[in-house]
């Protein structure tokens, strides 16, 4: 069917990268500005971004690919997709804590599934919905954190409004680097992902780095001042997004997305080792509804 062996594994270890890139980040956003702090992963993520392709490129030589004329605009609209989601996410931290801000956002999940039907015609088997749901009402419990507050009642809180605002931008800038993959012209899934990764950052650092010189130019200094931390977020960001592109290129957007979700426990990880953050009873009971809903994903990928 898909190629498995490649976009399982890619799409695990983006989840973890992820979940190290956002908790690094989120102390730099205690310094910088919404944007400033987004931009850092774009900055800083270049570098790398282009030795990675470099390095696959030596390891594995051959005629570069033609892209189609459409290659830029998915990829711009990716881009900018990832810049608002990138922006909402850092916002939602600002209301909740780091675990509940993420969880939010993985409402993502069934709206990329919706969406990735509706503009790309990708279909689901009923297992895969299973573990849609399986996986809402884990994200659900976690984002209530067990309370008695029902959780459309807690839609309307600031922290909910925004990580759900990300988990949607994040699921259009999926769909655009997927097609962005697909546009590429390359038989070789890795070798387009990286190239849209490398493309797509370039773009990012222009569009993010342009506005901020024009209605931030403070917070750039202390963008290039944090180089120290930046420089971890934009090595994170970097492997965690050649990761993600991977699996978008080899497997449709809303499978990624569900299996994707184990980033959630990797969250509860580092928010609890890493920023000190309570582990409660709820967060595990949530945390295995997600667990329960990428194993009905997978049996429903097979």
């Amino acid at each position: 069917m898909m190629s498995f062996p490649i976009w399982l594994p890619a799409t695990l270890l983006a989840g973890g990268v992820q979940a190290w890139r956002t908790a690094v980040q989120r102390r730099v956003s205690k310094e910088l500005s919404v944007n400033a702090a987004g931009l850092v992963r774009y900055l800083y993520g270049l570098p790398f971004a282009l030795m990675l392709l470099g390095g696959y490129r030596l390891l594995f030589p051959g005629p570069l690919p033609s892209p189609d004329p459409l290659f830029l605009l998915f990829c711009l609209g990716g881009g900018l997709a990832q810049i608002i989601a990138t922006n909402l996410l850092i916002m939602a931290f600002a209301h909740r804590n780091f675990v509940v801000g993420t969880a939010y956002s993985k409402t993502e999940a069934v709206q990329g599934a919706i969406l990735s039907f509706l503009l790309m015609g990708e279909r689901l088997h009923p297992l895969a919905w299973a573990g849609i749901g399986c996986g809402v009402m884990g994200v659900m419990l976690l984002s209530t954190g067990g309370k008695r507050t029902g959780f459309l009642r807690a839609l309307w809180q600031p922290a909910a409004l925004c990580g759900i605002a990300s988990g949607f931008f994040f699921a259009l800038a999926a769909i655009g680097v997927r097609r962005a993959t697909q546009q590429v012209g390359s038989s070789d899934p890795i070798l387009a992902a990286l190239i849209v990764l490398v493309v797509t950052v370039v773009l990012q650092t222009g569009m993010q780095g342009g506005y901020l010189l024009l209605r931030e130019p403070e917070q750039m200094r202390k963008v290039l001042h944090s180089w120290r931390v930046s420089g971890q977020v934009g090595l994170l960001s970097a492997l965690g997004s050649a990761c993600w592109f991977t699996g978008f290129a080899t497997a449709p957007v809303a499978l990624v997305r569900i299996v994707g979700q184990v980033e959630v426990a990797f969250t509860l990880g580092f928010g609890h080792f890493y920023l000190g953050e309570r582990m409660a009873r709820s967060e595990v009971m949530g945390l295995m509804l997600v667990a329960g809903g990428v194993v009905l994903a997978l049996m429903g990928s097979l």
